[in-house]
């Protein structure tokens, strides 16, 4: 079939809305119509090169869409049914899945990241040449045919839209605080970053009832989104650690999350958290980037450092749950979209994030 999607073409390049061709779902494969896809940083590191991955290729990996066709072999998915899409699918049957860490299944990272199907073939060409599916979804695109585990039921009632933010941004930054950190009841929480993951993060930390929280962030526009989804105080980098060592006598915060993925963001992040606290990276950073985090901090302070990938998600568990919290008001994922458009007008949705003109943007159709 014929399909309109964003095309990225190589490093640099604008997103270009071409027709593509889409073959049907193969054995294990399902045929998605997507509803709705985030406009997520990390879809940007594929035009700054910061992530590397075979071209052309169509971006997209935070969406959620109504199935339409399922290949042979997939059980317990129909058509009509509203799927969040998995952008790190599980086999359940590994070493990692078996030891409950799902999202560092690595039965489909070599697949993933060579940009095709678990066969090693695209669904998507252009022109009889293949174009690459970036994150096994592809879903910047009318529709997608994506392997079944990285589709999930949701609630028949719930909006698209919200399934698609459970996709990514909710699930990585809710994820760091309930699965990565555990974050105990009455903490001091830091967030560095408040975008998408940032302020999942603090939605997350609100949940858990941690006191205080603090989001960090240069933009104005960023901190009152902090403010309105649970944040005590919304800082700006200048005053924060000031701000942060006041109102916790002088030790600093017991967990902080970094949500950005710079290195210098990463090394503050540490500063931060008070001795014994605990230092959460969630943001993704540059491949090859390095943080230089002092040891002798670690050993003399005992401070802890975890990475999080994905918001240590089991992703069957998770999205229904988080679903669930929104659904009974306790998590507001509808106040995380800040500003909502075409597929035409992808290149100024991620203008728009990159200029501090959205909290999170998206993409409905």
């Amino acid at each position: 079939m014929k399909i309109r999607a964003a095309i990225l073409s190589d490093v640099g390049a604008p997103f270009d809305i071409r027709e593509l061709d889409l073959q049907p779902p193969q054995a294990g494969e399902v045929l998605v119509r997507v509803a709705a896809v985030g406009v997520c940083h990390s879809d940007w590191h594929l035009v700054t090169g910061d992530t590397k991955h075979p071209m052309p290729l169509v971006p997209g990996h935070e969406g959620a869409g109504y199935i339409e066709a399922i290949g042979e072999g997939v059980a317990g998915l129909e058509v009509g049914d509203l799927v969040a899409l998995n952008w790190a699918p599980n086999c359940g049957h590994c070493f990692y899945c078996l030891a409950e860490r799902p999202s560092l299944c690595d039965t489909y990272v070599g697949p993933i990241w060579a940009g095709t199907m678990l066969d090693g073939t695209t669904r998507l060409s252009m022109d009889g040449q293949p174009v690459y599916h970036y994150s096994a979804l592809a879903c910047f695109a009318e529709r997608c045919v994506v392997p079944a585990p990285c589709c999930v039921k949701m609630p028949e009632d719930l909006s698209p839209e919200i399934a698609a933010v459970i996709g990514c941004a909710v699930t990585t930054g809710v994820g760091s605080v309930l699965n990565t950190a555990r974050v105990r009841p009455g903490s001091s929480v830091a967030v560095i970053g408040a975008g998408g993951i940032g302020l999942s993060t603090i939605m997350g930390a609100r949940f858990t009832g941690a006191d205080p929280i603090f989001a960090i962030d240069p933009l104005e526009i960023r901190r009152e989104a902090a403010k309105s989804l649970g944040a005590d105080k919304a800082l700006h980098p200048n005053e924060a650690q000031a701000a942060i060592l006041e109102a916790t006598g002088g030790r600093g915060a017991d967990y902080v999350f970094e949500a950005v993925g710079k290195p210098e963001l990463q090394e503050w992040a540490v500063e931060l958290a008070r001795p014994g606290g605990t230092v959460v990276f969630s943001g993704l950073s540059a491949v090859g980037s390095a943080t230089n985090i002092p040891g002798a901090t670690l050993v003399r302070q005992e401070k802890t450092v975890m990475g999080s990938y994905y918001g240590t998600a089991n992703t069957s568990r998770d999205f229904p749950l988080y679903a669930h919290l929104f659904q009974t008001h306790r998590l507001p994922l509808d106040r995380l979209v800040s500003n909502r458009y075409s597929l035409d007008q992808l290149n100024e949705a991620y203008d728009d994030m990159l200029n501090g003109r959205s909290v999170r943007g998206g993409v409905v159709f």
